[in-house]
């Protein structure tokens, strides 16, 4: 039997408002992505995930969903997603969604029926209401705090104009959680399934797939302290209930009727035993396991985030996913310290990332070594910075539109300088015109890497073997024969014997320099 397309897939992640815009209006859509499939090709990737399109008012860019079987007209409408599929499609590149099934938009049919409907009613128990603690119910049910920061409750005024219930979201007060208790929803969330995969969609990325489920009794957090999601604890009430395993298992039935499809979680939870639960034969297909992005550029942490990772898949036989940055986290040039030494260090763990077995997600801009964008601070679009009261700016710096081709900005994203977000003038050197001219750019450097790892069968198997290495180095060993090097020291590496494939810096006489990696065979 053949092993699934997803199994050693790379994906490539289009965050839509920023990758391409085809009618300049300064925010990219979907058109615009299909203009630009041929470089996607070039780049050899095998999948898109697209982060969501759906009818949204946008409160948290797409992913407060108001109608989720339909395309935003922002992106094009519906017709400029099937246009997308079809070319893709063509190109051998499958699509996968980006599907929100914990919450919708404020602005969603049934929550506007359900603050119509008042108190008790089953248009209510289609979300979380709950009355509130205190004289008259002026406090919130519990302490729990919205991920953006400031409470996760938001009082409404009742039809009659008096003081209400309040309202669980989880996120932004526009995103109000659902209450998967209730049939309806799942019933609903199984015609959006079905409506995007009979339209030939390849799979789905499930956001917070770890956080339908909610404990009856929502009890109240231990801390309210470091609550955002990115430090969230596997102790936190909000998230990882251990009722989400049954929706799940709804979903993969759905699924399970196209074969092929794909279902991939956001699954941030940090023991490897519980991580693995949602990977379950009969659960999802993939799990983002976040290990890899969270560790610092050193030697020790890398190779505990890759074991990690590797043993949590391993518990239920399933695929390690890997990645080094998305639309809510630092971009990795960034976060490796910036300037020319983080732009080799993202180079040398891209290298490590595509050399380990399982599927590999890149975030668009990444094949381009950007770096986070310092924005100022009246353009700042993310929730987090109001919820925060300005004291989180969010994750807008990794979000800036594409640089394409040019001089100045917009770099060929738009025909509009007027970008949503905008986009800095020394990007003038980093635009995909200005790589794809340059041999030794991060783009040539990403396609090389991309079509060595699809053509080279020592990229084979499923397990990887450590080699044995100078402290402040790791070296592990594909089956197949690949064999990656990493040097995070402060001194050369001398490198093991065997043809260099491929380094993410010159190797000069045997020796990699620090902040590099490489493939030998």
């Amino acid at each position: 039997m053949a092993a699934p397309w997803w199994r050693d897939a790379v994906f490539y992640q289009v965050y839509p408002r920023s990758f391409a815009d085809s009618n300049g209006d300064g925010i990219g859509d979907l058109d615009g992505v299909t203009a630009r499939l041929d470089y996607l090709v070039q780049l050899g990737i095998d999948a898109i995930w697209i982060n969501p399109v759906t009818v949204s008012p946008m409160a948290d860019h797409g992913y407060d969903v108001a109608d989720p079987r339909d395309v935003d007209p922002l992106f094009g409408g519906l017709a400029a997603l099937e246009r997308l599929i079809t070319a893709a499609h063509d190109r051998g590149i499958k699509i996968t969604m980006d599907l929100v099934p914990n919450h919708t938009s404020s602005q969603h049919p049934w929550f506007a029926a359900a603050l119509a409907a008042g108190p008790g009613t089953d248009a209510r128990k289609r979300y979380i209401f709950r009355d509130g603690r205190g004289p008259g119910g002026a406090e919130p049910p519990n302490n729990w705090e919205s991920v953006f920061g400031g409470p996760a409750w938001t009082r409404v005024v009742e039809p009659d104009g008096s003081p209400g219930q309040w309202y669980l979201h989880l996120f932004d007060a526009e995103q109000p959680d659902l209450n998967w208790d209730n049939p309806e929803v799942f019933d609903d969330f199984e015609k959006t399934l079905r409506f995007w995969l009979e339209r030939g969609v390849d799979g789905f990325r499930i956001d917070v797939a770890h956080g339908m489920a909610k404990p009856p009794d929502l009890p109240d957090m231990a801390s309210v302290e470091n609550n955002r999601m990115l430090r969230n604890k596997d102790d936190d009430p909000r998230f990882n209930h251990a009722g989400v395993h049954a929706i799940h298992r709804d979903i993969r039935r759905v699924v399970d009727d196209y074969p092929g499809a794909v279902t991939i979680g956001e699954v941030w939870v940090y023991d490897n035993a519980r991580w693995a639960e949602y990977l379950r034969a009969d659960e999802l297909h993939l799990g983002f396991n976040f290990r890899l992005v969270q560790a610092r550029f050193g030697a020790a942490a890398i190779r505990d985030a890759i074991e990690n990772s590797l043993a949590a898949a391993a518990i239920e036989n399933a695929t390690p996913t890997w990645t080094l940055s998305n639309h809510d986290v630092d971009r990795e040039v960034t976060r490796y310290g910036g300037g020319a030494v983080g732009l080799n260090r993202a180079r040398a763990m891209a290298m490590v990332m595509l050399a380990l077995p399982g599927a590999a997600f890149i975030y668009n801009g990444e094949e381009l070594g950007l770096p986070n964008v310092e924005l100022p601070d009246e353009v700042l679009q993310d929730p987090t910075w109001e919820r925060s009261g300005h004291t989180e700016r969010g994750r807008d710096g990794c979000r800036v539109p594409m640089p394409w081709s040019g001089e100045t900005p917009p770099f060929g994203f738009s025909t509009t300088p007027d970008t949503w977000l905008p986009m800095p003038p020394q990007w003038a050197a980093l635009t995909v015109e200005k790589q794809q001219a340059d041999a030794g750019s991060t783009l040539a450097f990403f396609r090389r890497a991309l079509e060595l790892r699809r053509q080279r069968e020592e990229f084979g198997g499923s397990e990887i073997e450590w080699l044995p290495a100078p402290r402040g180095a790791l070296m592990f060993k594909r089956p197949s024969g690949l064999v990656c090097a990493l040097n995070a020291g402060k001194r050369p590496l001398r490198l093991p014997d065997g043809d260099v494939l491929l380094a993410s810096t010159p190797v000069s006489d045997g020796h990699l320099p620090p902040n590099a990696a490489a493939w030998l065979v």
